[in-house]
């Protein structure tokens, strides 16, 4: 398991709302640092990597399991 700075639980939210979160949460961190995501949303999958590719930001990991996934990503 990776380090992380920070974390967020989207636990629950649909599409957009993880996706809110999170840029919101990547806003108070410094460059460099990681942000890990908790999302139940199957459809966050897409979502942050097409955040990642827009942000410019790096998604370090993406994982699955039991139903939640995971996501680290490093701030631009």
């Amino acid at each position: 398991m990776a380090n992380y700075d920070d974390e967020l639980d989207a636990s629950g939210l649909n599409c957009p709302l993880p996706i809110l979160r999170a840029k919101k949460a990547l806003g108070a961190l410094d460059s460099g640092k990681v942000l890990r995501i908790i999302a139940t949303d199957p459809g966050s999958v897409k979502d942050f990597e097409a955040f990642a590719k827009q942000t410019g930001n790096q998604l370090l990991e993406s994982k699955e399991a039991g139903g939640k996934f995971e996501f680290l990503i490093k701030k631009a």
